[in-house]
């Protein structure tokens, strides 16, 4: 973000969105695998709660692959033809419900502030009666983004290793705390080579965020490189479905901290 825009943004803030009873993940580039990483944790609460994944990815629509359901309806027929979210809601056999996006809607690529206000009144709705709401973004620091990040009570910033995936999940930690300061932020790793690639990542962003912005970060979780993941989407069924492997049991880790998170109150 240059420091005009940076500037605007303190000037002339977002109005309040709703509050919504769940976490975003998102992450500042592009490949990093957040949607895995969503769709797999929806699957694991789903043991214990009642989780609605929403795919807000809105152009590009594919957490309905990772998940494996196909949807009758989805988010574009709420925004641009007046739909009650309700009715667009596919129910999987694992117990998670997915709000889908639409793919290939270019209308969807960038909304304007009323409509992602009505968007986000209608996800408030949802999260009364199903909890928790796991928001999986579009990468980047778009308006939607920053948004859905605002509007939850926990952040997932999920990263690779690679300078680029930590230089751009940098810079949405850094607008991030620009448009809402002290806002929990926890930083997934994901693709770590082992254990120690992992942590000397997370040691680097978390180093930079302290001394450009001044904040700290917690470490939520590392996931391997896993060859099962690829061959679970392929397949259309979520990693955690399948046989128990290094990246299953990471994610089973991260599920049962997120767990200990009141969503609600």
């Amino acid at each position: 973000m240059m420091p005009d825009q940076a500037a605007s943004l303190r000037q002339h803030p977002a109005p309040p969105l709703p509050r919504l009873p769940g976490f975003c993940v998102t992450g500042g580039k592009g490949g990093v695998g957040k949607t895995c990483v969503a769709v797999n944790l929806a699957v694991l609460l789903a043991q214990t709660a009642k989780p609605l994944l929403v795919d807000l990815d809105l152009g590009l629509a594919n957490a309905d692959l990772v998940l494996g359901v196909e949807p009758a309806a989805n988010l574009a027929e709420v925004i641009l033809a007046g739909r009650p979210i309700e009715s667009v809601i596919a129910e999987s056999p694992l117990g998670v419900g997915l709000v889908p996006a639409a793919s290939g809607v270019d209308a969807l690529a960038n909304l304007g502030q009323q409509e992602l206000h009505r968007l986000f009144a209608g996800l408030e709705r949802l999260g009364r009666t199903r909890a928790p709401l796991i928001l999986d973004t579009p990468a980047g620091i778009g308006r939607e983004v920053i948004a859905a990040c605002r509007a939850v009570r926990v952040v997932c910033v999920v990263m690779t290793p690679e300078p680029t995936a930590m230089a751009d999940a940098y810079a949405l930690v850094k607008v991030l705390e620009q448009a809402q300061p002290g806002q929990d932020l926890r930083v997934i790793v994901n693709m770590a080579r082992d254990q120690q690639d992992g942590l000397a990542a997370f040691a680097r962003i978390r180093a930079v965020c302290q001394k450009h912005l001044g904040r700290s970060l917690d470490l939520l979780g590392i996931i391997p490189r896993d060859e099962a993941v690829a061959t679970a989407v392929r397949r259309r069924k979520p990693l955690v479905t399948g046989t128990p492997t290094p990246a299953v049991h990471a994610l089973q880790g991260i599920a049962a901290k997120l767990r200990g998170v009141a969503w609600t109150g």
